[in-house]
């Protein structure tokens, strides 16, 4: 049996009862449509960033998905960019801020692998994929074809999309980006990296600007990979920023009248989770036995020694949750997918 620590960013797992890597879309697909069909339960790996995964492992087949290539064509003012699930992400973007292609500059630095990006609709510092994605490659096991998601039909929400709703339906193949061919970012639509980088909201500065502010700012709240960084020993940011109905708002405002918040297209409110899990009592360095809060950053939950079990790290996610519920009334909800395991346990 195959420990599936090793390939997660925790360092959480237990065994997988089966395990196979597909290097080729082809056998990505046939390995899942054969594992289907004989009602063997199958988990997809990709970088293992997003994930938790359960001390006692999974029961079925894991399938590393190590799948490689990308192709680049031009659409007028846009260039088309086809990467196949298992190419790593950081790689991409670096590679699009030097061929001077933008869209994708503000998410440098965030672990993982492509085919993860349109399911969790990855976005930081005010870019998400949903911003650039053209169409998706999957394979649909209700049909048993491979076909191509356009955008629209994603479904994609705040961190979240049509694929995420429905894990157990589409293995993603490949994504396409529509990517500006400029040297010039995107506007910059997140305060906290304008003042980084010293522009204005709305503003645009080259590419490689973007990208190492960016990456300044993520290494500074431990979420660049760093074997020599205990606090980059999390799934990144464990909690999603709650948004809330004009009814929770309510409540969190007379409970807390001076909360921080962001107000949406739509009329609901998003409340920064950070600000909700240091004012209920837990503050960066916060420990409950093995794990921890990071010292950097308030969202990400860490493995610090290497030594935790996965039931110590959802044992402090727990009582994260439960102080934020009882002194706001806010729920908070988990952002990596967890594999065998839940918070309601």
């Amino acid at each position: 049996m195959e420990m599936l620590a090793p390939y997660t960013t925790l360092r959480l797992g237990g065994p997988a009862r089966e395990f196979a890597e597909a290097t080729t879309a082809e056998q990505l697909v046939s390995l899942i449509a054969e594992a289907d069909s004989n009602a063997v339960p199958t988990l997809l790996l990709g970088g293992g960033s997003n994930v938790v995964v359960a001390d006692e492992g999974f029961d079925g087949l894991v399938v590393k998905v190590a799948t490689r290539g990308v192709a680049v064509s031009r659409d007028g003012d846009e260039v088309l960019v086809t990467v196949e699930a298992g190419e790593d992400w950081d790689p991409l973007v670096a590679r699009a801020v030097a061929e001077g292609w933008a869209g994708i500059e503000c998410m440098s630095g965030i672990p993982g692998q492509v085919g993860s990006t349109p399911i969790q609709n990855v976005g930081a510092y005010g870019q998400e994929v949903a911003q650039t994605i053209r169409c998706v490659r999957a394979y649909d096991r209700r049909t048993r074809h491979v076909v191509d998601v356009e955008a629209r039909q994603c479904g994609f929400s705040y961190r979240s999309s049509a694929f995420k709703h429905d894990l157990a339906r589409y293995v993603v193949l490949a994504v396409t980006y529509a990517l500006d061919v400029s040297d010039m970012s995107g506007p910059v639509a997140y305060q906290e990296l304008a003042g980084r980088l010293g522009a204005e909201l709305g503003g645009r500065v080259p590419l490689a600007q973007a990208r190492e502010a960016v990456l300044g700012l993520r290494r500074g709240k431990g979420m660049v990979l760093d074997p020599d960084d205990p606090d980059t020993r999390s799934a990144g940011s464990f909690f999603t920023n709650p948004i809330l109905t004009a009814e929770e708002a309510a409540e969190l405002a007379h409970r807390a009248p001076d909360h921080p918040r962001w107000e949406m297209p739509d009329g609901s409110l998003k409340v920064p989770a950070a600000w909700l899990i240091e004012q209920a009592g837990f503050p960066k360095g916060y420990e409950r036995g093995p794990v921890r809060i990071s010292t950097k950053h308030t969202l990400a939950l860490t493995n610090p020694t290497g030594a935790a079990a996965t039931a110590d790290l959802l044992a402090l996610a727990r009582e994260v949750r439960d102080g934020v519920r009882e002194k706001f009334g806010v729920t908070l909800v988990n952002e990596p997918v967890l594999v065998g395991c839940a918070l309601d346990d």
